[in-house]
């Protein structure tokens, strides 16, 4: 029998926060507080903070290729969550890298808008997403803005929900959740979207907190760590929904910086899991 443990672990895809609240710092954060092996691809490098983002500077497709490879050829990945992916060559990278090393999970957060307004990706790369990334992926989690720009609809109220999923369902994507933390409520619904089967609600009650930078990152990480544990993925959404409710919860009361601080990823952290390393796997 193979007594040599691992760790489950996850890499994420994403541009870097100087700030530290979202981006492949929430991420890495996320992993880690639930007892996952993080690694990491940066796609681009922000100069931002709590109020702004200053400057965005974007790595080569090379780079990003050869940072990639150079995980995946050596630790056991069970799950690839992508953030910002800002152009449409580096989106083919990173479809090319799935294709080649074939993924079990793969979460897709399309990174468009930051909290604080900013735009961090060009138009262009939605065409890339439908081309290039839509059949790849097991979930895409788009929040409102991010799902009126990649189906055309707009988007008022929980109704229009499901026609702008079913955009995303027929153009290739095997499941969409919405994410309605920026509808007007008392609650923040999310709704999740397959071919074939009932939608499936998940919902808690709004918390008041200006302390939402990275809500979207660390949301999609946490489905992306729970997915690594071995959950199933109505199962990891809903523990990620139960996490970063909580994260949010915990963080409202804190000052950090001058504008939209970050959730608190480590307010119930858990100790690394481990798991058999694969038989036919060695190391030395």
């Amino acid at each position: 029998m193979n007594e040599t443990k691992r760790y489950p672990a996850a890499l994420t895809i994403a541009g870097s926060d100087s700030g530290g609240c979202a981006g492949v710092q929430a991420d890495i954060k996320t992993f880690s507080a639930l007892g996952v092996f993080g690694a990491s691809v940066v796609t681009a490098i922000t100069a931002q903070n709590t109020t702004e983002v200053r400057n965005v500077e974007i790595l080569s497709p090379e780079i990003i290729r050869q940072q990639a490879e150079s995980v995946l050829d050596d630790i056991t990945i069970d799950t690839i969550k992508t953030g910002m992916l800002p152009t449409p060559q580096i989106i083919e990278v990173v479809a090319s890298i799935i294709d080649r090393y074939r993924p079990a999970i793969v979460i897709a957060d399309p990174v468009m808008v930051a909290t604080n307004g900013a735009r961090l990706a060009a138009a262009s790369i939605i065409d890339a997403f439908r081309e290039k990334l839509y059949s790849k992926i097991t979930l895409i989690t788009p929040n409102i803005t991010e799902i009126e720009a990649l189906s055309g609809i707009t988007v008022r109220t929980e109704s229009d929900f499901q026609p702008a999923a079913e955009v995303l369902l027929n153009q290739g994507c095997s499941a969409v959740l919405i994410k309605g933390g920026h509808l007007v409520s008392t609650y923040t619904t999310d709704v999740l979207f397959r071919h074939d089967k009932e939608p499936v609600i998940f919902s808690s009650p709004r918390i008041d907190s200006i302390n939402l930078h990275g809500t979207g990152c660390t949301y999609s990480s946490a489905i992306a760590a729970y997915s690594a544990l071995g959950m199933d993925l109505e199962m990891a959404i809903d523990a990620a929904k139960k996490y970063i409710t909580s994260a949010i919860r915990q963080g409202k009361g804190i000052r950090t910086g001058k504008g939209y601080g970050p959730v608190n990823h480590f307010f119930d952290p858990k100790i690394l899991s481990v798991r058999p390393l694969p038989s036919g796997e060695k190391r030395p």
